[in-house]
């Protein structure tokens, strides 16, 4: 089946693949990596591709989209590009500029979805985690609405064609979207989910409000020291994932990224392994029953991988509500 036919229509009009392509790579992953695997997740079917400023790898992820679109496999219409404003940049005027900077690394006229990376903002600056001599974050004030306001303007000048957030709560949510004069709201917001940590309170807010969840994480965690807690259970390892993929004769990470699909999130699948993205596309191949579903929901233990702790302490932390 077609990827690119599974869409689902965003708040503004606009459609996003549901399945997505993550090109995060831990640093110690070569840059030219992720020009080859994002060239050969286009080939095997791709068509949403996630990136952010954060990744520095935006140059390379540019550079395999306009080959593709060069070699006639796909037009640039076809892809959902995201990018993402990191911290450093949530000062209004800053918004634009990092924007810029990102198309300017693509080499692309528009990106199709630009959202706010995390709500804690952190010291303008060319250093990504500012730090005092102590080493604790440098945090800086903003006000959200105003950051919002000037994605709005972005999308205006036709810089991006949707906007979003991610990792926001549904309190900051709430203060978006009842921000007075508000012209647009958040399409989407991207956040850890998994059937560890399934998200359904927040899930069921964003339905509520015409707004997308997209799951980042949604086959439980690359395992980054300095991000993730390393003594959490390896999720696709899990019995009843394992005994679901089996009968299906579909593999655990499938089986995670087809429960997100079904409950209408849409998923990022990462994988630096040619062989698993091949894999991750076929994931329009089959279905989970109603009591496949139910069995995965039980797995919810709200296990959190990725508690973004460099945070911690703002007041903007996301994390300190239960959703």
């Amino acid at each position: 089946m077609d990827p690119k036919g599974q869409r689902v229509k965003l708040n503004d009009g606009h459609f996003i693949p549901v399945l997505g392509f993550g090109t995060f790579a831990p640093p110690e992953v070569p840059k030219s990596e992720a020009l080859e695997v994002t060239k050969f997740a286009i080939e095997a079917g791709f068509r949403h591709i996630d990136s952010a400023h954060l990744y520095q790898n935006e140059e390379q992820v540019g550079q395999a989209i306009r080959s593709k679109i060069a070699d006639g496999t796909v037009k640039r219409e076809d892809i959902f590009y995201t990018s993402k404003l990191w911290s450093t940049s949530l000062r209004p005027e800053l918004v634009r500029p990092a924007l810029e900077k990102s198309l300017n690394n693509l080499q692309l006229d528009y990106v199709d979805l630009y959202i706010i990376h995390f709500p804690v903002a952190l010291k303008p600056g060319e250093t990504l985690f500012p730090t005092d001599e102590n080493g604790k974050p440098i945090f800086d004030s903003v006000d959200l609405c105003r950051t919002w306001e000037a994605l709005e303007k972005c999308k205006d000048a036709g810089l991006t064609k949707s906007i979003g957030v991610s990792n926001f709560n549904h309190k900051q949510l709430e203060k978006i979207l009842n921000k007075p004069g508000l012209k647009y709201k958040p399409v989407c917001n991207q956040v850890e989910c998994h059937p560890y940590f399934n998200q359904s309170k927040l899930l069921d807010f964003c339905k509520s409000h015409d707004i997308v969840l997209v799951a980042y994480g949604a086959l439980g965690s690359q395992r980054l020291k300095e991000w993730v807690n390393p003594n959490l259970p390896f999720l696709l390892e899990d019995p009843v994932l394992s005994a679901i993929a089996k009968k299906h004769r579909q593999t655990p990470a499938l089986v995670a990224l087809r429960y997100q699909i079904q409950r209408g999130v849409v998923v990022l699948a990462k994988s630096y392994n040619k062989k698993r993205i091949k894999e991750n596309i076929q994931v329009f191949d089959f279905e989970l029953t109603p009591e496949d579903m139910k069995a995965i929901d039980g797995l919810n233990s709200n296990m959190r991988y990725n508690e973004l702790l460099l945070g911690v302490g703002h007041p903007e932390y996301p994390f300190v509500e239960e959703y």
